[in-house]
């Protein structure tokens, strides 16, 4: 069993050259994504942000440890993220793997423009649209106002199993005044 946080990929597993084959690559990656990937975000209290708040969007795909190699080649087909032993086992017998993609840039110019060419074909199509929607809003820095957080919070909701917000409900957002006027 591994006990690194963290793992390298010790091969480098090129895409296909063939356009047959390449295509699927990119119909195995958008089927295991809709499997067993997640478009999420998050906003984690940080109290050096001007609002107290940090918006924390995140493409993560899972798998058992004997699947491992899967992750590795989507890890290298979209050249950027890294894979995490998750410790937590549930009712698996075995250690699970996360492959994280937590960089802005990296999700606004690898991850996002693939899922938008190459639809998924699940319920998940609706989350990544929401996803991808906050992370241009980063990209254009919206949440650094009020109002674009308070937007982003209320996207959220429509994702992440329709979760409630706990900035919306957090006593700091609940107290800010309306006289906001910056423009978003």
């Amino acid at each position: 069993m591994p006990s690194k946080k963290s793992t390298s990929v010790p091969f480098k597993e090129e895409a296909p050259d063939n356009p047959q084959e390449r295509l699927k690559t990119i119909g195995w990656i958008v089927g295991y994504v809709d499997g067993e990937g997640c478009f999420s975000v998050t906003m984690i209290r940080n109290a050096r942000t001007k609002f107290g708040w940090q918006v924390f969007p995140e493409f993560v795909v899972t798998q058992g440890e004997k699947s491992l190699n899967s992750l590795k080649m989507i890890q290298n087909f979209f050249e950027c993220g890294k894979i995490f032993i998750n410790r937590r086992h549930d009712n698996h017998k075995e250690p699970l793997f996360r492959y994280c993609v937590r960089s802005i840039s990296d999700l606004n110019a690898k991850i996002i423009p693939f899922f938008e060419k190459n639809n998924l074909k699940t319920a998940k199509e609706k989350d990544f649209k929401v996803f991808a929607k906050i992370v241009k809003m980063m990209i254009s820095q919206r949440h650094f106002k009020y109002r674009g957080m308070k937007k982003i919070a209320g996207l959220m909701e429509k994702i992440n199993r329709c979760k409630p917000s706990k900035f919306l409900e957090s006593p700091e957002t609940i107290r800010q005044t309306p006289q906001i006027t910056e423009k978003i």
